[in-house]
């Protein structure tokens, strides 16, 4: 996968802070606090439109936050991601714009899908995973009918991951692999 140049100061250095400031939180409160991504958003816009231009900076911000919003919204309505963790992506791709909010989703699938494997191994409720993927495959199947989507899992959840932790390791990941 071709990469991408690196943006101009100080994204970089802004995406880093805020990547590590909502990590923090998530892992502390299990929460990404909206004050910060919307003080995220509009430093992003303001930003782009001082290096690209007012029209120029807009696209790219909002390009890029459509992009990370369109990417994790199908997993928050399957109930597989917190809107927090949504938001984030969506913030971080208005400070990068589309590609790199794209390599940014795939790196955070790998890491994030790796950590919860590991975890679910871990407390040895690997079968309870599966059931819930298959549930979860079915419930969108069935989203037709509301009887079916207001229905509750039959199962347990294998538990949750301060999954702000997995974007921002896949934030971090992509911007440095992008260096050189």
């Amino acid at each position: 996968m071709p990469g991408f140049p690196l943006p101009p100061h100080p994204i970089p250095a802004c995406v880093v802070l805020l990547a590590i400031i909502t990590a923090s939180t998530d892992i502390v409160s299990r929460r990404i606090p909206n004050p910060i991504i919307a003080a995220g958003l509009v430093a992003a816009l303001l930003v782009q439109g001082w290096l690209h231009g007012p029209l120029s900076g807009s696209a790219i911000w909002l390009t890029g936050a459509l992009t990370g919003f369109a990417v994790l919204l199908p997993f928050y309505l399957l109930r597989g991601m917190a809107a927090g963790d949504v938001k984030l992506l969506m913030m971080i791709g208005a400070w990068l714009g589309a590609w790199p909010t794209v390599q940014i989703a795939l790196a955070t699938f790998v890491i994030g899908g790796v950590w919860s494997l590991a975890l679910t191994v871990h407390r040895r409720r690997t079968g309870q995973l599966l059931g819930n993927l298959l549930y979860m495959v079915a419930g969108g199947a069935r989203r037709g009918s509301n009887a079916a989507a207001d229905q509750p899992a039959p199962f347990a959840s294998v538990g949750s991951l301060p999954y702000g932790v997995a974007i921002a390791a896949g934030t971090l990941g992509v911007l440095f692999a992008n260096l050189t």
